[in-house]
């Protein structure tokens, strides 16, 4: 891996040993002291041209953990405000003699054409509609932690798919791990081409919910969907959202995920979210985890012995 650009690329063999080495970094966290130097002397720049706040953060924490400097580079304040193109940006900043670039852009694709002309390691941080790879390697953590394994298990993903890079990262990992998975929603949010891969793609939300393992819950993408595409959030709560009677339907032990932000009262329940079958906040402490894996194993801490 010279790269991380996306998860459907890759083997399972390198799903694995990131997902281990993942786990070897939650035991850092647990530590009084999380700093360990295993990237110092290391500079790394968070580009994200897109808000967010759990990916950025946990980005620059795992980058912190492992002694790495962080430049953090939004579009508000930065030259491409000015009309410099991105492109140029990020070389300018690579003569910086940075070590790695972490991106996140509204634009599917952008990750890779970095990675094109950029001699340090490029990691999507969640480009457009396309991957959000390090959202699904901590999501297939956080099950691994609660369920031992994903081989067997039903995972139902639930809302958006037609927009959701979360998506399409869980699918490729949870596949690889020997998941079942089906996906539901509306019908004008739900890719038939998802059938190809095996995946079960039904607007039913009960046979998608009936026996499921894990439940992963989509947000209402609604800066990039068009006003016919969506029924009203109060038919949309009704027809697919997470509620105690439809999570009934689902193994009595069955665990429910949210990549967040939420939207509490639409896709899902507040008292689903607070419940002992969430692992919304587990997913968040697992994703500095994985982003320092990922960190670990790009920037400097070769392979696995």
């Amino acid at each position: 891996m010279q790269d991380l650009l996306d998860l459907e690329s890759l083997s399972k063999q390198d799903i694995i040993g990131l997902l281990d080495l993942s786990q070897n970094m939650v035991e850092i966290l647990d530590r009084p002291i999380k700093k360990v130097p295993t990237l110092r002397g290391k500079a790394i720049v968070n580009l994200f041209f897109e808000p967010s706040t759990r990916t950025r953060n946990s980005f620059e924490l795992a980058a912190k953990y492992l002694s790495a400097d962080v430049i953090n580079v939004q579009k508000s304040g930065s030259s491409v405000e000015k009309g410099e193109t991105l492109w140029d940006t990020a070389r300018n900043l690579a003569e910086m003699a940075v070590d790695g670039v972490v991106v996140r852009h509204q634009v599917s694709g952008v990750p890779q054409q970095l990675a094109d002309i950029l001699d340090v390691p490029v990691i999507n941080a969640g480009d457009g509609s396309h991957e959000h790879p390090t959202q699904g390697l901590l999501d297939a953590l956080t099950i691994t932690q609660a369920k031992g394994s994903l081989a067997g298990l039903k995972v139902a993903i639930i809302g958006d798919v037609l927009h959701s890079r979360v998506a399409r990262s869980d699918i490729w990992v949870f596949l690889a791990l020997g998941a079942d998975v089906v996906v539901s929603g509306p019908p004008a949010l739900l890719p038939q081409k998802y059938e190809e891969f095996g995946v079960e793609v039904t607007a039913d939300l009960h046979r998608a919910l009936t026996d499921a393992d894990v439940i992963q819950v989509l947000r209402l993408q609604r800066e990039r969907q068009s006003s016919k595409e969506l029924p009203s959030l109060w038919e949309y709560h009704l027809r697919w959202g997470i509620t105690s009677h439809s999570l009934s339907w689902a193994h009595p032990d069955a665990i429910v995920l949210h990549p967040g932000p939420q939207n509490r009262g639409v896709e899902i329940d507040s008292e689903i979210i607070e419940s002992s079958r969430s692992r919304i906040l587990p997913q968040v402490r697992n994703g500095v985890a994985v982003r320092m894996a990922v960190l670990f194993r790009l920037l400097g801490g070769g392979h696995d012995e």
